[in-house]
């Protein structure tokens, strides 16, 4: 895989994590660390395209089945490819059926493009990730031979510590802040061989502890804002994603934006060419926390 180069187009495929949730700009919609990175890569170079196909909620069979092979197509420098975090966190999950999946879109990808991204994804520190870690891991190993066996990169966002910090992590405990997408566009910025511009493995600075009746009025918030429904869609096999379209699914031109410089310390946390794809999506609810779970999922 050829680094520090000069990408010319970009395809972002995978679930919530890669579609931006919920690092929210003022219209409303979802940025990301996929957006921040193609405005990066944008700056660099002129007639700069890009595609976002990821969707929330997608398990790694649909990401494989509806994103994978329109991917390839588009023939992009740089494709990334982020999931199977969803199907770890459902009740029955066949790991060899996961694998195989996640094989076929690697196989799909890695001789489209120049560069295929893979990841090892974060998770907020918490007991919802200590009961899944080993499914996670299982997944990261595979992700970790899929590297090898196709000359992929990888970017390690699990092993960094700093990722596991609730700070970073959305009210919804789901998906990550702008401060933690951010930092993860550094990291895949890092690991395609370009100059680092922040440490984004650095901790964040100390903080009170709230107190046990703060932390359980807060559990019991989120239970019922967030977690209950979540688990109402698991149970009954329905998906956030059901519906929805990826926010840009052609490889169009995309146009860098002037973007934040790196901040001393995180902002707080949010409060409580032909495709097939349609152009847009009306079904897209960007405010709608009770949206499926990304990062961990």
């Amino acid at each position: 895989m050829q680094m520090n180069a000069d990408y010319t187009s970009f395809v972002a495929v995978g679930d919530s994590f890669t579609e931006g949730m919920s690092d929210r700009l003022p219209d409303g919609s979802y940025r990301g660390w996929a957006d921040l990175l193609a405005a990066r890569l944008a700056a660099r170079t002129p007639g700069f395209r890009y595609a976002n196909l990821a969707v929330r909620g997608k398990l790694i069979g649909q990401i494989t089945d509806e994103q994978a092979e329109p991917a390839a197509a588009m023939r992009a420098d740089l494709v990334t490819l982020v999931g199977g975090l969803n199907d770890t966190l459902r009740p029955r999950c066949d790991m060899d059926r996961v694998r195989g999946r996640l094989t076929r879109a690697v196989e799909l990808l890695a001789p489209s493009c120049r560069t295929l991204v893979l990841m090892r994804s974060p998770g907020r520190n918490g007991p919802v990730m200590d009961r899944f870690r080993p499914r996670m891991e299982e997944l990261f190993a595979h992700v970790d031979a899929l590297a090898a066996r196709h000359g992929a990169l990888v970017v390690d966002l699990y092993g960094s510590g700093v990722l596991g910090d609730p700070r970073l992590w959305d009210v919804d405990r789901l998906h990550l802040t702008p401060e933690g997408h951010r930092r993860v566009a550094e990291a895949v910025w890092q690991t395609l061989g370009f100059p680092a511009q922040e440490d984004w493995t650095a901790a964040l600075p100390p903080a009170a502890v709230p107190g046990w009746a703060t932390r359980r009025a807060g559990d019991l918030w989120f239970a019922r804002r967030h977690l209950g429904p979540w688990v109402g869609r698991r149970l009954t096999g329905r998906s956030s994603g059901d519906g929805l379209v990826p926010k840009r699914p052609e490889l169009l031109p995309y146009d860098a934006v002037p973007l934040p410089p790196p901040s001393a310390s995180p902002p707080p946390s949010a409060s409580p060419s032909s495709s097939p794809f349609p152009s847009s999506s009306p079904a897209h609810r960007p405010g709608d926390l009770r949206e499926g779970p990304g990062g961990l999922v």
